[in-house]
């Protein structure tokens, strides 16, 4: 790994020894150019920092104090806890299923007060092999309940939706919790313990882990989500300052079991959906993790981080190349959030909290100024001289190893060469994307099912709303593009 990193500075200094010397004085015509990139530059910094900043102070101060509270108080009521389970099995591994129910019984036999699993369930065999991992459990299953929904493959929302009214029928209270699991995560085998205690606050209305991958390959796509795990474990913990995260990960997510079973809730799950201007009414297929978010987030909750409780998810790469799963990966998140964060802007800031609100807003501003600097670079490359390409890349090469230094000693982990130039990748590849979905909210497409349409053929309708999409994005990249030469000009 050192020579790695040595190669990696090597490459920075050969890229820098290619620029003449007092190049950087002669730049008059690209100073503009150099201006944007440092103003936006010195802006996004100052953003992270401020994050950076937060996350410490959460997880090395606030948290401890905060959990320490919320233990004695729940453990000194003496109330009773249930624990629901609600998991959803579509198209995953066999060995996966066995060992994500091993860990989910085993999770369920330690609830103190009991526990009650839904699992909904479209394959036979699933059903079978789950049944038969229940009844051969070695943990005492004496006070866990097993309730398997088989549904028809008519997505996540659907099979969700049913089994909430199913769990609604058991009338959890407000002591009660509600642990959300995908089919192909691991969950804490102490959850209820860890959970639970953070519920003995009447206004907290969820909270959610941290993550971590399981996936065998070595390759860029694990490179690539362990890099995504380690920033999101630094925003979520900026982010849990203020008891608002930013989504309630549909991995696993731990509800107050009351909240998860009103009407409106289940409702919010199932059928969610957003009227736009130009689109329609655009019913959601994916991101039910961000409609619960905004139910929680409208109603006033407070949604909170536990920076010190993981869950681990399987992930297989969905695509034969890197470019290809991830392009197809963030298409899904970055729509989910599209759709979403729109409404949450109209929320008051007082509500919400004006932090929240802002990184709300930043989401939406970001993916724009991201852009900003490659195509100043390139603009000041054709106009001015090509010689601000290697200047520009090595400077990219040596904030971003810099940016992974500080994830790094976060997470108290190093990082391999690859993550600089990956981190670079998602932020102007996510940005890319960002706007892409931005006019096309209606493009939507699970990884593991057919929604969206597939290969399906549009009709008329759906044609001119893809030209239509397609000439509004064209549109905006023009005027950034026009907007950024402009500036280049200005004496």
């Amino acid at each position: 790994m050192a020579l790695t990193h040595i190669a990696y500075f090597s490459v920075i200094y050969l890229l820098v020894s290619v620029i003449p010397q007092g190049f950087l004085g002669e730049l008059h015509g690209a100073t503009n150019a150099v201006f944007i990139v440092g103003f936006l530059g010195m802006w996004r910094y100052s953003w992270a920092l401020t994050n950076f900043a937060r996350a410490i102070y959460f997880r090395r101060i606030q948290y401890p104090i905060w959990k320490r509270r919320h233990n004695a108080r729940f453990w000194n009521s003496g109330v009773k806890s249930h624990c629901y389970f609600m998991v959803t099995t579509y198209m995953v591994d066999i060995d996966v299923t066995i060992m994500v129910y091993r860990r989910l019984f085993e999770a369920a036999s330690k609830a103190r007060d009991g526990a009650t699993i839904v699992v909904s369930a479209v394959d036979g065999k699933d059903v079978r092999l789950i049944r038969q991992l229940y009844e051969s459990s070695k943990f005492d299953m004496t006070n866990v309940e097993l309730i398997i929904d088989r549904i028809k493959s008519s997505g996540k929302r659907d099979a969700m939706e049913k089994a909430l009214r199913i769990l609604a029928d058991k009338a959890p209270t407000k002591d009660d919790i509600m642990i959300f699991v995908d089919g192909d995560t691991v969950v804490p085998k102490d959850i209820w313990a860890q959970a639970a205690p953070f519920f003995s606050d009447p206004r907290m209305g969820a909270l959610t882990t941290d993550e971590a991958a399981i996936i065998d390959k070595e390759n860029l796509f694990k490179d690539w989500f362990t890099l995504r795990f380690n920033q999101r474990q630094v925003m979520m913990c900026s982010m849990g300052l203020g008891n608002r995260v930013l989504t309630l990960t549909g991995r696993m997510s731990v509800f107050r079991a009351c909240l998860a079973t009103n009407p409106g809730f289940i409702k919010g799950v199932g059928q969610d959906y957003l009227d736009h201007w130009r689109l329609g009414r655009v019913n959601f297929l994916t991101g039910d993790d961000k409609s619960t978010w905004y139910w929680l987030l409208r109603n006033g909750y407070q949604m909170a981080y536990l920076p010190d409780v993981q869950s681990q998810s399987a992930e297989g790469q969905p695509r034969d190349t890197f470019y290809d799963s991830a392009k197809t990966l963030m298409v899904r998140w970055f729509g989910n959030m599209m759709r979403t964060n729109g409404r949450a802007l109209r929320e008051s800031p007082r509500k919400i909290g004006f932090f929240t609100w802002w990184s709300i807003l930043d989401q939406r501003v970001s993916m724009w100024t991201t852009l900003v600097g490659p195509i100043s670079v390139l603009v000041a490359a054709i106009t001015v001289t090509p010689m601000v390409i290697p200047l520009y890349i090595a400077w990219v090469l040596a904030t971003r190893y810099l940016f992974c230094v500080v994830i790094a000693l976060f997470n108290g982990e190093w990082f391999p060469v690859t993550h600089p130039p990956i981190l670079f990748f998602g932020q102007i590849a996510g940005a890319i994307i960002k706007t892409f979905v931005l006019f096309r909210l209606d493009k939507q497409k699970w990884t593991r099912q057919g929604s969206g349409g597939g290969g399906a053929k549009l009709s008329v309708y759906d044609r001119v709303k893809a030209w239509e999409s397609f000439a509004h994005h064209a549109l905006a990249l023009s005027w950034l593009t026009v907007a950024i030469m402009f500036l280049n000009t200005v004496e």
